[in-house]
C-alpha cells in the first residue's frame, strides 16, 4: 500500500489546481543540488551571472549551438522509453528586479487536453519546420504577449522529453532589459508570474521525491528508483519537466553539479 502522501500532507499550505499523481512506490529524495551554499550564495543572482554561467556550462549561444539530433532525446522523463512523436519549445524568460533574475511562469487553462492547471513556461508545440527559438518566441507571443523584440535569447538549457505528449522540449533561455506587461491568453493560460531564481533556491521550495514504477525507467536507481521535483511557489507547486528545467537552471546559476547530467544531459 503506498504511503500517505497526498497533496495536503506533501505540499502543506498550498492550494493548486494540478493533480499531481502518487504512485505505488514513492520515497523522500535527496536534498537540493545547492543545499551546501549559504544563503548569501544564493542570492544577488543577476542576469549578468546567468549569461556568465550559461558560457562557463556550454549552454550559451555565444560558444555552443542549439542540440538539434533528436535520436539522443529518446529517454523519458517519468515512463519508459518511447519514440518522439512531436517538437516542442519552452521560453525560460529572465528579467531582472532589485538585483535578482526572476523567470516568468504560467499556470495553464484547467481547459487545456494535457497539463491542465499545471505551472510550465511559456511554450508549445513547434509548427511544420520551425525550429526550437522561433516555437518559443511564438508560443510566448501567443500565451502571455511576450513579443519577440521584447526578448534576448542568449542560450538553451538540457532537451527533455515527457510522457504525456511524447515531446522532445527544448528550453530556450532568454533575457530582458526591463520588466514587461504580461497579458495571459484565457484560452491558454489561467495566470502568469513571476519567482525570484533565489526564492526558487531556498531550501524550503524545493523537493525531491523518488518514485518507482512497475516498469524500470531509463536512468533510475539500482532498485528502480528515479527522481521527479518539486518546487513550492505561492499558493502552487511546480513539479514534472518544468521542475526538472527549473533544477537544471539553479544548478548552471548556482554553479553546481546537476544530478541529471549523465541521465539527461546532452555533451
Amino acid at each position: 500500500m503506498p504511503p500517505d502522501l497526498s497533496d495536503s500532507t506533501r505540499f502543506s499550505g498550498h492550494v493548486y489546481p494540478q493533480n499531481i499523481p502518487v504512485p505505488n512506490e514513492i520515497r523522500p529524495g535527496r536534498p537540493a543540488p545547492w543545499s551546501r551554499l549559504t544563503q548569501p550564495e544564493r542570492s544577488g543572482l543577476t542576469l549578468d551571472l546567468v549569461e556568465q554561467r550559461l558560457r562557463q556550462r556550454g549552454r550559451h549561444f555565444s560558444s555552443a549551438p542549439l542540440p538539434r539530433e533528436a535520436a539522443e532525446l529518446r529517454v523519458v522523463l517519468d515512463d519508459e522509453e518511447r519514440p518522439i512523436t512531436r517538437a516542442s519549445a519552452v521560453l525560460v524568460a529572465l528579467y531582472e528586479h532589485d538585483g535578482e533574475a526572476r523567470v516568468i511562469l504560467t499556470r495553464r487553462s484547467r481547459e487545456l487536453r494535457n497539463h491542465r492547471g499545471e505551472i510550465a513556461f511559456p511554450g508549445g508545440r513547434s509548427d511544420l519546420g520551425e525550429d526550437p527559438v522561433t516555437t518559443a518566441l511564438r508560443e510566448a507571443d501567443e500565451e502571455v504577449a511576450l513579443r519577440a523584440d521584447q526578448v534576448d535569447v542568449v542560450g538553451w538549457l538540457s532537451p527533455l522529453v515527457t510522457l504525456a505528449s511524447g515531446s522532445a522540449i527544448w528550453p530556450i533561455v532568454a533575457t530582458m532589459s526591463d520588466e514587461p506587461t504580461l497579458v495571459a491568453n484565457p484560452d491558454e493560460v489561467e495566470h502568469v508570474f513571476a519567482v525570484a531564481l533565489s526564492e526558487l533556491a531556498r531550501d524550503e521550495n524545493f523537493v525531491e521525491e523518488r518514485w518507482r514504477r512497475p516498469t524500470t525507467r531509463p536512468g533510475a536507481d539500482a532498485e528502480g528508483f528515479f527522481p521527479i521535483y518539486f518546487f513550492r511557489t505561492p499558493h502552487d507547486v511546480i513539479w514534472g519537466a518544468t521542475a526538472r528545467v527549473v533544477t537544471e537552471l539553479l544548478c548552471v546559476v548556482l554553479d553546481v553539479p546537476w544530478p541529471d547530467e549523465d541521465r539527461f544531459g546532452v555533451g
